[in-house]
């Protein structure tokens, strides 16, 4: 637990050119601004958001668990292009495979989708509704014909989908929910 802990917190640490790029793209944004040029600052702000929410990113990234015995997994790094269709946020995704089955683990923050969505997940009763609800130690997943979706924090959304519930259950009881939830503060 505490090596999981602190894989994520080296994650969250940006790598230093990337620092430097990010700090450098926000000089150039006030400096455009001093200039008077409002159009440049805006497109040098989008681009240091853009470079904060890859390092965001690469954190969440760190809470994706290891392949279990016999399985692979590979990290899908592009999933944060597509969230910045959906209004923004940070995310993570991976692919599990093995014994000739796959399955798809995504994890997205901060995203004004997961936040319309946070009523239904974090109501134990609306979530029955909706599905099956499974126990992942005390974190809640509803299993929504072979898809299970759980919240952590009422920001972070967790999907597993793809493979037989018992194939996703040890790679979904392998995250660091607490840890997960102190993602970004």
């Amino acid at each position: 637990m505490k090596r999981l802990i602190a894989l994520a917190c080296l994650a969250l640490a940006p790598a230093p050119a990337l620092a430097d790029e990010i700090v450098d793209t926000l000089n150039g944004a006030i400096a455009a601004y001093e200039a008077g040029d409002v159009k440049y600052a805006l497109e040098e702000l989008a681009y240091a958001r853009q470079l904060l929410q890859s390092v965001a990113a690469e954190g969440l990234a760190a809470f994706l668990p290891p392949a279990p015995e016999g399985w692979t997994r590979e990290v899908n790094t592009g999933m944060n292009q597509g969230l910045a269709l959906m209004g923004g946020g940070s995310g993570a995704e991976a692919t599990y495979a093995g014994g000739g089955k796959s399955f798809t683990l995504s994890v997205m923050a901060d995203n004004p989708m997961v936040g319309a969505m946070a009523a239904m997940f974090g109501n134990p009763m609306l979530m029955g509704m909706s599905g099956e609800i499974v126990r992942v130690g005390r974190q809640r997943f509803v299993d929504q014909e072979g898809e299970l979706t759980g919240l952590v924090d009422n920001r972070i959304l967790v999907q597993a989908s793809g493979a037989p519930r018992e194939d996703m259950l040890p790679v979904l009881e392998a995250i660091d929910y607490d840890g997960l939830a102190g993602f970004g503060r």
